[in-house]
């Protein structure tokens, strides 16, 4: 005979605890990937404790000054993105911060800072099929060109809607090699950017550089785009604060009678 004992183990929930490596907090304590979180404090950047917190290490200093670097770049780019445009809008309907930021994140997608993490993503796997089969950069390059190209794709990371050359992304290469952050997926980038402005006129943006740069200094490309909204998220405060502070709330982009509808009115009863 089975005893009530049994039986409530046999029908309690089975639960699965939460795991993590990364902060374990105490009573009085709080241990972060090792360390004491208040040793860190005052003694590290926040660009070191944001690859300390992801990638589970510090940076070498050359690594931590690269990163400030790519979060520096990401900053703002104006009223142009349209997750800046849809964090004012919020803003100006009156919205609390915090939802005009998290409205601004949402508005990321596949065509709106989704091309970091793709691009991220393409350069480690051209690296991984140079390594596995011995290509050149040159020939890893070629093919990965020819297989967007095959798929009617646009090739991750280059080109602008803006520019025709991304100001930014010669001076994040500029200062990979002055990091000493230069590595293999940084020369497959320009390697891709060496046939394509052949043959096209198209050169590395911003989200190709920093792609290049974040794969060769350790980071996974799963995480491209959150690191992209680290480096966004003051620019996006500064806009959402901008609309509070200096425009007038309801904000209107268009007029009634500006608006084009395409269909006719239908009068029901023939008149």
């Amino acid at each position: 005979m089975i005893s009530e004992e049994v039986l409530k183990g046999m029908f309690r929930p089975i639960t699965t605890p939460w795991r993590t490596a990364i902060t374990k907090v105490e009573p009085n304590r709080i241990i972060t990937r090792g360390y004491q979180q208040e040793d860190l404090i005052g003694n590290i950047s926040f660009s070191e404790m944001i690859y300390l917190l992801i990638n589970g290490v510090l940076p070498t200093k050359n690594q931590e000054r690269m990163l400030q670097t790519v979060l520096v770049s990401f900053c703002d780019h104006g009223i142009t993105p349209p997750s800046t445009q849809s964090a004012r809008l919020m803003a100006s309907a009156g919205s609390p911060v915090n939802a005009c930021l998290a409205g601004g994140i949402l508005a990321f997608g596949e065509n709106h800072a989704g091309a970091i993490e793709i691009s991220m993503k393409m350069l480690q796997e051209g690296i991984r099929i140079s390594r596995t089969h011995k290509f050149s950069k040159k020939e890893t390059a070629e093919r990965l060109i020819n297989h967007f190209s095959n798929n009617d794709k646009k090739i991750p990371g280059f080109g602008h809607r803006y520019h025709t050359s991304d100001p930014r992304a010669p001076r994040l290469l500029e200062l990979s090699r002055e990091y000493d952050c230069f590595g293999e997926h940084t020369e497959l980038a320009i390697e891709i950017q060496n046939i394509l402005n052949e043959t096209k006129e198209i050169k590395m943006n911003i989200d190709g550089a920093n792609a290049a740069i974040l794969s060769d200094i350790g980071f996974n490309w799963k995480v491209g785009c959150g690191i992209f909204i680290i480096g966004r998220m003051p620019g996006l405060l500064a806009h959402v604060n901008e609309e509070k502070t200096n425009e007038p709330p309801f904000r209107k982009l268009v007029e009634a009678d500006e608006l084009y509808h395409e269909k006719e009115e239908i009068n029901l009863f023939g008149k």
